[in-house]
């Protein structure tokens, strides 16, 4: 039976309040047969009763106008709760149809939200010309106490600030008014600031990142980004949206200007088919055409026929359902011998018809080209130029997308060099891909048990036995996006998704890895998640500098024993000059009452790589967890989640995704190169924030993690002789995972291994007085240690990121 209801979560939070909790939830639905619909709430397996407002869904009903008589689809529901709740359950009834949203226990404590305020920060900009940061947002007190707004330094400092109202519509709180505001005051740019905001009986906080959308009310797990996109309109009106549409066109026209600025000239391109090459190989490329449309077809061709590097073919597998393209190009092409076309006797699939284009290859090299994309007139002559040193039997490229109803370039992905997690994550190579033919006679072609995601399934095989997979960080390839296209709209083949789960599984197979591979669901489309098994399950030995505050190293410890799931582990605490009585005794109460916790003593002064290499000494295990005292497990899987990477054969550090405690983001990678050194990637964004092409949401490979919480085999400990003591104090963990790198070993950040982080709790930050003329000191030892390193671009971190702003920061932009 077809379903015949439509609907949507928007927003659901649990309130908790003494004496006042409720759940709140937004939505609508709506049912294709016109008949009304009737909504349950139970809770606990009870039903209960509730308060519903009915909204108006202006755009919903635009879309669904065929089914709706009416805009007033929507619903704003809170439902009173008196004790601590285990399930929820609201149901949607039509006749003998019902749809069920529910939520677990762990589910509900994702949503919860503790106190009064509510909020939520929607810009944090500089204006260069005044010199001044300008933040709005809405924040209110659900029991209608006066909030009350305060800008903080970093010195915990206020800051006076001009503040004016800004009338918003919020659809979470549809009959709030006067709640918005906008704050003004004087600064230097790249000063860091908070957000205080108060009320009688509550307090939030919020650090506050440039560009950066922020708030406590989450956002439902069914919500599809482009929807959101489509909700701005009505919780902000006409004029803001516009706004907010001028910006994005205006960012949608600076890539364009930028990319045209970075394109050859004419000139250029003239001078690049005058240059003869030493070597210089014949690149076929292939392409699998059915029923392309015309535009499409001539779009493609003659981006092959205006190449500036010449020694190319273009081998054309037809499986249409007529003669169009044969005859086009027959008709249009007839004297490009270059041009190779075979018309199939029937569609064998893209697997197949790719694997019939693949049979009609003379070239060294071959190229993957779809048939409705576009390639740059420079694009074979980068990669001719980049094999003159290296005979790379893999090439990749990065690519923006086409705007087929714009005609505008958009979304470019700028890429890492090879990330073979990051490939694991999800195909960030896909276009495009050149593979020396030798290694596709020794891979085979495309696999059309794979079809959807057989490139993704080629690439990983080609990847596996290739001597060298060379990136050229240059936008070099356009995908179109049209309604049918996976670019355009992801659900369009939803079979895609599967098959490159299939793929990455199949890589771990071949390799003998033990793991599993997961496809995430909406919005993560695209995106897997590896699960690696930890045979054995060896020791892991964790380490902990401390100095006094019982309390914050209390916590850490408790989350460990209770939260963390990985039970063979020992701890080693390294006491360093504590003065306060309370943690002694709280080391006596380890000691009676843990046997797999011993404390050591550090009697000379702070040095961070000293004391780690010391509480080494004293460890069992063939697996090393570094960890700050102020930090705190999120997630039950946290160790088992790094251990699994830890233990591959050509892993080296692992690290964790770290959170402050308004659940935005401390640590998620260090890029190499910012302002001479380094730079924590994505700081400040919320947890679930996509940031770069979903970069904050998956695992991938870094040149570097902080040792607040990072994993390491002992033997590459020993390796590189431990930390470098000469780093006291900073510099000293990034400094330590170049040096494992140097072992052909790689580093990756795992996000689902999830940790709170009270960023230098014990000793504070290095941003004034001696402390900030300390790190200068370290920065400029490492600058020395490592000058070939800062030399280059981080291989990780694209060269066409402003990296002056920091890290993965589009370059014709000025923040995230």
């Amino acid at each position: 039976m077809k379903q015949n209801i439509i609907w949507e979560i928007e927003k659901i939070q649990y309130k908790k309040i003494q004496d006042a909790s409720y759940f709140k939830l937004v939505g609508w639905a709506l049912a294709k047969d016109k008949k009304e619909l009737s909504y349950q709430i139970w809770i606990d397996e009870k039903e209960v009763s509730f308060q519903q407002e009915v909204l108006e869904f202006e755009d919903i009903y635009q879309i669904y106008s065929d089914y709706l008589d009416t805009n007033k689809i929507g619903f704003s529901i809170k439902v009173p709760v008196q004790e601590e709740v285990s399930s929820f359950a609201f149901h949607i009834k039509n006749n003998e149809e019902t749809i069920s949203y529910t939520l677990n226990a762990k589910q509900i404590a994702d949503i919860t939200s503790i106190g009064e305020i509510d909020y939520e920060v929607e810009e944090f900009k500089y204006d260069v010309a005044k010199k001044e940061y300008f933040v709005t947002g809405w924040a209110l007190d659900i029991l209608g106490e006066e909030v009350e707004l305060t800008i903080l330094d970093s010195q915990n400092q206020k800051i006076e600030a001009k503040k004016t109202e800004n009338d918003i519509y919020i659809c979470f709180y549809p009959n709030q008014r006067n709640i918005g505001f906008k704050l003004v005051f004087p600064s230097e740019e790249g000063i860091s600031y908070r957000l205080l905001m108060k009320s009688k009986n509550d307090e939030k906080e919020v650090q506050l990142v440039s560009e950066t959308k922020q708030s406590n009310i989450p956002t439902s797990r069914f919500a599809y980004i482009v929807k959101k996109g489509i909700r701005y309109l009505e919780r902000n009106g006409v004029k803001k949206t516009l706004k907010r549409v001028f910006l994005r066109n205006s960012e949608i026209v600076k890539y364009n200007q930028w990319l045209e600025a970075h394109a050859p000239s004419l000139q250029e391109l003239a001078q690049q088919r005058e240059t003869n090459f030493a070597y210089a190989p014949k690149i076929s490329v292939i392409v699998a055409t059915f029923n392309t449309k015309e535009s499409y077809l001539k779009e493609m061709i003659d981006s092959l026929v205006s190449q500036s590097y010449q020694n190319w073919e273009l081998c054309v597998a037809d499986g249409s359902t007529n003669d169009f393209v044969q005859d086009y190009i027959q008709e249009h092409y007839s004297k490009e011998k270059r041009i190779v076309f075979k018309r199939l006797e029937r569609n064998y699939g893209i697997s197949g018809n790719m694997n019939a284009a693949l049979e009609m290859v003379s070239g060294e090299y071959v190229g993957l080209f779809d048939h409705d994309d576009l390639i740059t007139p420079d694009c074979l002559y980068e990669i001719v130029s980049s094999l003159q040193v290296v005979r790379h039997e893999a090439i990749y490229t990065d690519e923006d997308k086409l705007d087929d109803e714009k005609q505008r370039f958009v979304e470019p992905h700028f890429k890492p060099d090879y990330s073979i997690d990051q490939l694991c994550s999800h195909n960030y190579i896909t276009h495009f891909f050149v593979v020396s033919k030798k290694l596709v006679d020794q891979v085979g072609g495309l696999r059309e048990e794979y079809d959807g995601s057989q490139d993704h399934d080629f690439i990983l095989r080609c990847c596996e036995k290739a001597n060298s997979v060379h990136h050229i960080p240059k936008i070099l390839y356009h995908w179109r996006m049209h309604l049918a296209s996976t670019a355009m709209n992801p659900e369009s083949k939803m079979y895609c998704y599967t098959s490159g789960k299939k793929a990455v599984q199949a890589h771990y197979d071949r390799l003998h890895i033990r793991a599993k591979s997961e496809m995430l669901g909406a919005p993560l489309y695209g995106i897997y998640r590896s699960h690696f098994e930890t045979p054995g399950n060896p020791l892991v030995s964790i380490v902990i500098p401390n100095r006094n505050l019982k309390d914050t190293l209390k916590t850490c410890i408790d989350s460990l024993y209770k939260v963390n799931t990985y039970k063979n582990f020992e701890i080693v605490i390294v006491e360093n000059n504590s003065t306060e009585a309370d943690i002694f005794d709280y080391y006596k109460e380890l000691e009676n009452t843990k046997d797999n916790i011993q404390i050591v003593t550090w009697k000379d002064e702070f040095n961070y790589s000293a004391i780690n290499n010391y509480g080494v000494q004293f460890t069992h295990g063939d697996y090393l967890l570094f960890l700050n005292n102020d930090t705190e497990v999120i997630s039950e899987e946290a160790i088992s989640e790094m251990l699994g990477y830890c233990m591959r054969k050509d892993v080296g550090c692992v690290g964790a995704k770290l959170l402050y405690r308004d659940r935005t983001i401390q640590h998620c990678g260090v890029v190499i190169g910012y302002k001479g050194y380094a730079a924590g990637a994505f700081t400040g964004l919320k947890e679930d924030d996509f940031g770069y092409m979903a970069k904050p949401l998956i695992n991938a490979n870094y040149s570097a993690v902080t040792a607040a919480c990072m994993m390491v085999k002992r033997k590459d400990f020993d390796a590189v002789q431990g930390f470098d003591p000469a780093f006291k104090v900073a510099c000293n963990d990034v400094d330590f995972c170049l040096k494992v790198r140097s072992l052909n070993k790689v580093n990756v950040l795992n996000v689902y291994s999830l940790w709170y982080h009270d960023e230098s709790k014990t000793r504070g930050l290095d941003t004034q007085g001696e402390a900030y003329e300390r790190f200068q000191r370290e920065v400029k030892l490492f600058q020395a240690k490592w000058p070939d390193i800062l030399a280059q671009s981080d291989p990780f971190h694209s060269p066409n990121f402003n990296l002056e702003i920091a890290p993965f920061v589009l370059p014709y932009k000025r923040g995230y």
